[in-house]
């Protein structure tokens, strides 16, 4: 989509490399951007912290966190990660671009898809979701704004901003992290996500796939937040008749409200999806007389499947659709039908016994119940099994930290990192973050700022610009002001020196200094171009080929310049940068010479002066009489006239 010229990021260079384009996208935690990666000459989506957050410790983990978890996977249907840094005070992701729409825009177009396009979508999902699972991690946002559909046909999951490694129990690390629309009753009630979580979200987005709503709605989120955690999500063919009944059985089996009645995790249901895919395909004519799907054992009903074989079962909650025909028509088989009507009393007799003791038992569940939440809630709350939610230590010193994890029951351990923005000896953070629960007596390392990271910045005169901007930001410094300047000793593009933007110290020849460091570059433009001899017009364009102003200066005469050309330019004193200003000295020319009177001179005499004072001598006229002096007579051009230096003189002559 176009953006207005008045964002600022537009036309941005980002560490040297990323052109920014325009931008696509903009969430709560950064804006996506097209940028242009000069290096490779390709075009990337580009990622950008808001710069808000940009102090947030919390939020640049969880930006780098992202960059980490997509890039440990490399799977068709997971958007690809390509680079991730830093460039001054601006956190940056670079992913792969794929021109096209999100799936929310899909549904937004047409409300709600056919059964055989949410299968080819959940299939694309599912398999990038099953590589993310394989390799350990959770997903935890999954919703139609993160599925990409490109232009091309490709489906790909995108946006792995909230994805954990997985362990057992994967705390949110938050109050709660997602979207409300998608989150599972664990999520909500617990706080705790792991692979079947990010199943729950897809059942999610496959019923609104199929109806072009979702489950539940509510004016607040947290009457939606209730749902997830009490309700059962209906059957998508309650809300349209058309979809086959083993969509539903797939929507119930994701969205169940226990985690261990869901699929593990998507290779699980993937492996189901292709089963049902299979069955969809064929027709919703041959779906009504199939019989029932066989899924895991968990799943399956304990009804008697020859009794009811077009009955699917996901959970006890779900009753058989309906009896058989043969029932309905009051045909019973052999042996089973009512033979007459019973006794009276003995019906009464047999179900008043049948309330002793279901009432019996109803009393021994609620005991056993309460005995249970009651273990239960001694073993979390202040038993072996309670965590330990993780106060938030950042900027503390190291002894109030330890002190405190003390306190609550965990075991710290010092570590160290070095920051540009902590103070060395001040708490940065915790590993595990602050916010996640542990349990008892859990090891806790206290993250201790060690200051500026040290860097030995290499020699940077002599090279070209880019080699030492690479150079800098290689180290974690950072390049400051690029000043041009002429330099007739150094080849154009190369570094003549470079400074602290601080203080102004040279720092040219390198040397041992810290992380963050702005580094300013003083670059040759080359020698200023040589225009002597040249006319004014031709010099003037090549100067201002150079970035170079020019004034006509004062006319002097020259012997080797010709009227009207350029003897020289003049160059001010001082460090010359594009912008200024050159003056030309102009030829006027040979200077004029007045002739001297030279009749009554000898011929040796006469001949020296003209031609001490540059003219040549025509003496053919003079009489060559040996043994004779010979006095000058006459000059042509005669005594007293100006002449050009280099103009013969004619001499004439007689015997003295």
């Amino acid at each position: 989509m176009s953006v207005p010229s008045t964002d600022p990021m537009i036309g941005r260079l980002i560490d040297g490399r990323y052109q920014v384009r325009s931008r696509i996208a903009r969430g709560g935690m950064a804006t996506v951007y097209l940028a242009t990666d000069l290096r490779l000459e390709r075009r990337v989506a580009i990622k950008i912290m808001h710069g808000h957050l940009a102090d947030d410790s919390a939020f640049k983990i969880r930006f780098i966190q992202e960059a980490r978890s997509a890039a440990r996977l490399a799977h068709p249907n997971v958007v690809n990660v390509f680079d991730q840094g830093q460039d001054a005070d601006m956190a940056y992701l670079v992913m792969e671009y794929l021109p096209g729409i999100t799936l929310r825009d899909l549904l937004k177009d047409y409300g709600r898809l056919t059964p055989e396009q949410t299968l080819d979508i959940l299939e694309a999902v599912l398999s990038g979701l099953a590589a993310a699972h394989k390799a350990g991690i959770v997903h935890r946002d999954v919703k139609p704004e993160n599925v990409l559909l490109a232009d091309d046909g490709r489906i790909k999951i995108s946006d792995f901003g909230l994805a954990r490694a997985v362990n057992n129990n994967t705390a949110t690390g938050q109050a709660l992290l997602g979207t409300i629309a998608y989150l599972s009753p664990e999520l909500v009630t617990r706080g705790v996500a792991d692979a079947r979580s990010d199943i729950y979200a897809l059942g999610i987005m496959t019923f609104e796939m199929l109806t072009g709503e979702q489950p539940y709605v509510g004016e607040a989120p947290m009457q939606i937040a209730y749902q997830h955690a009490n309700d059962t999500v209906p059957m998508p063919s309650s809300k349209v008749d058309s979809i086959p009944r083993e969509l539903d059985e797939l929507v119930l089996w994701a969205t169940a409200r226990d985690p261990e009645d869901r699929p593990r995790d998507a290779r699980v249901m993937l492996d189901q999806l292709h089963d049902v895919s299979a069955l969809v395909r064929g027709g919703t004519q041959e779906l009504a007389l199939q019989s029932t799907m066989v899924l895991p054992a968990s799943l399956r009903t304990s009804a008697n499947a020859l009794a009811d074989a077009e009955t699917q079962v996901f959970g006890p909650k779900l009753a058989p659709t309906k009896p058989p025909a043969a029932t309905l028509l009051g045909i019973h088989p052999v042996g089973t039908g009512p033979v007459g009507p019973p006794d009276s009393r003995e019906l009464l007799g047999k179900k008043a016994c049948k309330r002793k003791r279901r009432g019996f038992w109803l009393f021994a569940l609620v005991v056993l119940l309460a005995a249970a939440f009651g273990g239960t809630g001694w073993y979390f709350g202040s038993g072996p099994g309670s965590d330990v939610m993780l106060p938030d230590f950042a900027s503390a010193s190291p002894e109030t930290a330890s002190a405190e994890l003390t306190e609550l029951g965990l075991q710290p351990e010092l570590g160290g990192a070095f920051s540009a923005t902590v103070a060395e000896g001040i708490v940065i953070g915790t590993d595990p973050d602050a916010g996640s629960r542990v349990p008892q007596d859990s090891p806790v390392t206290v993250i201790v700022s060690q200051g500026l990271q040290p860097i030995t910045l290499p020699t940077l005169a002599g090279v070209t610009q880019e080699a030492a901007s690479a150079l800098i930001t290689d180290l974690k410094a950072v390049v400051g002001s690029i000043d041009p300047v002429f330099n007739g000793d150094v080849p154009e593009g190369t570094v003549v020196a470079a400074s602290k933007e601080t203080d102004g110290a040279d720092v040219s020849a390198g040397g041992e200094y810290f992380e963050g460091l702005t580094v300013n570059l003083v670059v040759s433009l080359g020698a200023i171009p040589n225009v002597d001899g040249k006319t004014v017009a031709e010099a003037t364009d090549i100067l201002a080929g150079k970035n170079l102003l020019v004034v006509s200066g004062e006319q002097t005469y020259s012997d080797t310049v010709a009227e009207g050309d350029v003897i020289t330019a003049q160059v001010p004193e001082g460090t010359i940068r594009e912008g200024a200003t050159l003056t030309l000295v102009i030829s006027r020319g040979p200077e004029p010479v007045i002739v001297p009177n030279v009749v009554g001179m000898t011929w040796a005499d006469g001949k020296a002066t003209l031609s001490a004072l540059g003219f040549k001598l025509d003496y053919s006229a003079l009489w060559d009489v040996p043994g004779f002096s010979i006095v000058i007579k006459a000059t042509d051009p005669p005594a007293g006239t100006s002449a050009v230096r280099g103009t013969t003189i004619r001499l004439t002559g007689e015997l003295a």
